[in-house]
């Protein structure tokens, strides 16, 4: 494993079905080699709650791309590597309804980490949250911006790599093919 595809996504509503962006960070030969971020049209109403949260709002995303186009240029990028978010369950989960809700099949199953759960092996004891490993590491951290939280997720990665840390016992499966969710266990 040489190759890690850090993603956040933010979304419009609660259900959680839709995207309104998307960040994606690789960690690749110990260090961050690229990354992509755009804002995305969920096609979907706006909460309150998650325009407040994000800052991301219909005026935002007005001539951002609908997920189906976006898809496409990102595809190859998901596929290069493994998967890794901050709470995973929760990136993957988005991922996975929203191509559901677009009627993309993409692959059978998706194998991916969660920094959440290395981190709470590595360093019991202590929060997890997103905030709180940036404070902890002194990493720059622009909370709810997919871009910056992708970036700050990828250097976490990166900190628990540099120490040594075999994350291998810590990859996950989740199925895209099952109504399931994605399990962390």
């Amino acid at each position: 494993m040489s190759r890690f595809i850090v993603f956040d996504v933010e979304t419009p509503n609660a259900r959680n079905d839709r995207m309104s962006a998307i960040g994606i960070t690789v960690v690749e030969d110990g260090g961050i080699a690229d990354s992509f971020f755009s804002f995305v049209d969920p096609e979907e109403p706006f909460d309150p709650f998650n325009v407040r949260l994000t800052g991301i709002s219909p005026e935002t995303v007005a001539g951002a791309p609908a997920f189906p186009a976006l898809w496409e240029k990102i595809r190859p990028l998901m596929e290069s590597g493994l998967l890794v978010a901050h709470n995973a369950v929760f990136d993957m989960g988005v991922l996975k309804k929203c191509l559901r809700a677009y009627g993309i099949f993409w692959k059978p199953y998706v194998r991916y980490l969660c920094t959440v759960k290395v981190g709470r092996r590595l360093l019991p004891g202590m929060r997890h949250g997103l905030g709180e490993m940036c404070a902890y590491f002194g990493i720059e951290l622009d909370h709810h911006k997919a871009d910056s939280d992708s970036r700050a997720c990828g250097e976490i990665l990166l900190r628990y790599l540099n120490a040594g840390t075999d994350v291998a016992p810590f990859i996950r499966t989740c199925s895209f093919t099952e109504k399931e969710k994605c399990r962390e266990a």
